[in-house]
């Protein structure tokens, strides 16, 4: 690596950016031969910047500045100082956009009634999964991915929710390895869009899981509503057992049988179980039972990224860059 390519990759790295953050940024095009013009080095800081969300002129001379510093607004926020959270807020406001700019529009969440969009999707469907939610939200215009890649080394965000024109895309932090509690964070997500909680701001990043946060606030509460109304048609379902004695096996196949009844997905049913009882590592075990084995809900919900966006909106570096971030197979 040349002395100058060394010298900024450093300076990135001092910022604060993770090493995998800054590979999946680092543009295919790059060689020996590039690096040696003084053009070449330009542009390259230009295409780092752009998918980074860093200032250009400032990159050019070797500072890091982070282009959307104190235009997010944070939930559940934990031990992230002032740096960190410039840096989850510069990156997730650029890979935001980026998706925004492969998606073609629709009429987006913005005001859409919980109880509404239910019974819609409960018209052909059984009950409300993450599926249904995922198709959902792409029919809305408002695309969803699991970043695979993320800007801190020590990873620090739950989901986030990106604004631009008006229009939204929701970032999956979490790597679950079953689909329900990632239906009910997208649920929360798609919650905060219909409430109109990012008036104002680029971002809204919830650090911590909001279905298990203790410091809630009046929009938490609201995001919390739209979710659990969407996936089990009210803001608080009293789900209990008939039994003081219970096990993961049993559990599971008392909401398998119980699921067509309510018409709210199995996996959720145990959810808001361990949510009533704060039984959660039985509910969490109990998934395995539903589900079968552990799976990657990441990467299923990339797979249906990958054929929702429309590639040929943006250009090949930035489809690189994207893909990267997904982990997708032809990355």
């Amino acid at each position: 690596m040349d002395p100058d390519t060394s010298k900024l990759m450093s300076e990135l790295r001092k910022a604060g950016l993770s090493k995998s953050a800054i590979d999946a940024a680092w543009p295919s095009w790059w060689s020996d031969d590039i690096a040696a013009s003084p053009s070449g080095r330009t542009e390259l800081r230009f295409a780092l910047a752009r998918k980074l969300g860093l200032a250009p002129k400032a990159l050019l001379g070797e500072r890091v500045e982070f282009v959307w510093k104190d235009t997010a607004r944070f939930k559940h926020l934990g031990t992230e100082d002032a740096d960190q959270q410039s840096i989850l807020n510069s990156f997730g406001v650029s890979v935001g956009r980026l998706v925004l700019s492969a998606t073609a529009p629709g009429p987006g969440l913005s005001e859409m009634d919980a109880l509404g969009l239910r019974e819609t999707i409960l018209g052909n469907r059984r009950f409300v999964d993450l599926t249904t939610l995922l198709a959902t939200c792409w029919g809305l215009g408002v695309p969803v991915i699991q970043l695979k890649v993320f800007p801190l080394a020590a990873k620090s965000m739950h989901a986030m929710v990106v604004e631009a024109a008006g229009r939204h895309a929701i970032l999956i932090g979490r790597q679950a390895s079953y689909p329900a509690p990632t239906a009910f964070t997208l649920a929360h997500e798609m919650g905060h869009i219909a409430a109109n909680h990012l008036k104002g701001v680029s971002a809204l990043i919830d650090i911590e899981d909001p279905a298990q946060a203790t410091d809630r606030d009046t929009e938490e509460n609201e995001a919390d509503a739209f979710g659990l109304t969407v996936l089990t048609g009210t803001t608080d379902p009293d789900i209990r057992t008939n039994v003081e004695s219970y096990n993961a096996p049993t559990l599971a196949n008392a909401v398998m049988q119980a699921a067509d009844e309510y018409r709210v997905e199995a996996g959720t049913l145990a959810l808001c179980l361990a949510y009533r009882s704060n039984r959660w590592r039985t509910a969490m075990s109990a998934l395995r039972f539903i589900y079968g084995r552990p799976g990657d809900v990441g990467s299923f919900i990339n797979t249906i990224a990958e054929r929702e966006l429309d590639w040929s909106l943006i250009n090949d570096d930035a489809a690189d860059y994207l893909r990267n971030l997904m982990q997708l197979e032809d990355a």
